[in-house]
């Protein structure tokens, strides 16, 4: 189907705007534009209710992380999803996410504690996985502080659903229990080649100039793109890992390898729902008061993790 109305006017505004691609300039102008254009561009009706939320820190591999902690309206106990924010490893952070945490806490209903971890150029590979790592053991040993019982689920979009990949990952091998994964369209195969990413390569918010630009700044330097922290994809095992719900978008250049890394894990008898939605492009979580049909994929996909890790 065509690119849903609402966003294609947005795209349409972006493109008008003649303000310079992303990947032509620094990280620092980068962080600024994508603030200004998520948190920025907020007006105070577009929040999503939650019953509250608290900024606090949590420990990182080298140091104390920002945290921010949303807690769903009702009486608990509560699952405890850990979030990551997307970006590229690059940009984002606690405000440029808030909006999408407060989606998963209200439609999951569950207790989120989104982590702002440390970002590339300035902490490259892997630095961001080790951050996220060390966060998620944290707060899974300090779940009386946060839900209130041994529920533990991992989320996050983009980067940040490759972050979660990973954690999962790693966590399952720690023997850490965890109830669930929502892996909203999540880069997890740095070099693959899928026709998603030929396709939708140019005009859908998210490029290839600008995914390579993140990948020069995360991971650059390092050899392996096969590494499983760098790309979850190809990790030797994938049996055991919570079970997930893996969204992706029909122009998102990062669908293909989405869809892959669910049909792996089912293939490794893991239960993954992988829902993909017509019309939308890579972002869309964060363009539900622009467009019914985003937020229409929002609700939908968050209840459905929420009936994941609360089963």
């Amino acid at each position: 189907m065509p690119v849903d109305p609402h966003i294609a006017a947005l795209l349409s505004v972006l493109e008008q705007s003649g303000a310079p691609p992303m990947y032509e300039g620094s990280p620092e102008a980068g962080r600024a534009l994508y603030l200004q254009l998520t948190h920025g561009a907020r007006t105070p009706e577009q929040v999503v209710p939650v019953a509250g939320t608290q900024d606090r820190t949590v420990p990182g591999a080298q140091g104390d992380l920002k945290a921010r902690v949303y807690r769903p309206e009702g009486d608990g106990p509560f699952p405890t999803v850990v979030f990551f924010h997307g970006g590229g490893w690059v940009i984002g952070d606690l405000d440029t996410h808030d909006n999408m945490a407060r989606s998963v806490c209200r439609g999951a209903g569950a207790v989120v504690v989104a982590v702002d971890y440390r970002l590339a150029p300035e902490h490259p590979f892997p630095a961001a996985s080790d951050d996220a790592v060390a966060s998620a053991r944290w707060v899974a040993q300090h779940l009386d502080e946060f839900g209130g019982d041994q529920r533990l689920a991992l989320a996050g979009d983009s980067a940040g659903g490759n972050l979660a990949a990973v954690v999962a990952q790693v966590l399952r091998d720690d023997g850490t229990p965890l109830v669930g994964q929502f892996l909203i369209y999540p880069a997890v195969d740095a070099e693959g080649e899928y026709p998603s990413r030929v396709e939708n390569a140019k005009g859908y918010f998210l490029e290839k100039d600008t995914m390579d630009w993140f990948y020069g700044h995360y991971a650059g330097a390092w050899d392996d793109a096969k590494d499983a922290r760098l790309s979850p994809l190809h990790h030797a095992d994938l049996s055991g890992l919570p079970p997930a719900v893996v969204v992706t978008a029909e122009y998102d250049p990062l669908r293909d390898e989405g869809e892959a890394y669910g049909r792996a894990l089912e293939a490794a008898g893991v239960q993954a729902d992988v829902l993909r939605y017509d019309g939308m492009i890579h972002g869309f979580f964060d363009m539900g008061a622009f467009s019914p049909a985003a937020q229409t994929a929002i609700d939908q996909s968050c209840a459905r993790f929420g009936e994941l890790i609360r089963s």
